[in-house]
């Protein structure tokens, strides 16, 4: 069921401005509000398809992910403001692929961080914005998610940077050119 609706999990940025989506620099706190509504159109848009195929459908666990993917197992998330174990688990675990996803790719707003430097950034997020249990998890898994990142990858930067042993301690550049957008 997660690997059909993992995909889906943005599809409520269809919503979104382009001038958000693709601006080059720091959103202000306006357009982050607008961003942050991509959760509620997708979880929108995916139950009007439930409504017409039955809650048997994967489309159900994809709503569910399109809504809850950007809770913080501390709470401080959005849209519903969910803490800990209130956030389903295919949120929780959507959470931590999607951060990692976003580290590891190029975007117009800053460039592709290594695995390394994901993983540091996921560990440092155990019990605030990720579920403890599934970080700890996550080094047993953590060379499938490179492989993944590496046969999917967009551009070859984004394979390049995935191999290379940049830890969060040795970046230099500006921290929010390197972060994540909602």
């Amino acid at each position: 069921m997660l690997y059909k609706s993992a995909p889906l999990h943005d599809i409520g940025k269809v919503g979104i401005p382009d001038n958000i989506l693709l601006k080059p620099t720091k959103l202000t706190k306006e357009e982050v509000e607008i961003m942050k509504t991509h959760t509620t159109i997708g979880h929108d848009v995916i139950e009007s398809s439930v409504r017409k195929l039955g809650k048997n459908s994967f489309l159900t666990i994809a709503a569910e992910i399109a809504l809850s993917h950007q809770e913080k197992w501390d709470g401080s998330g959005f849209p519903q403001d969910l803490k800990g174990e209130a956030i389903p688990i295919s949120g929780r675990l959507m959470a931590l692929a999607d951060v990692y996803d976003a580290l590891t790719s190029k975007r117009v707003y800053k460039p592709p961080l290594s695995h390394t430097m994901a993983v540091e950034t996921i560990k440092k997020g155990n019990g605030a914005h990720f579920d403890p249990d599934i970080v700890d998890a996550f080094p047993e898994i953590q060379d499938r998610f490179r492989n993944i990142a590496r046969e999917y990858a967009d551009f070859e930067e984004e394979r390049e940077t995935l191999d290379k042993h940049t830890s969060l301690e040795d970046l230099t550049h500006d921290s929010q050119k390197f972060s994540v957008r909602e």
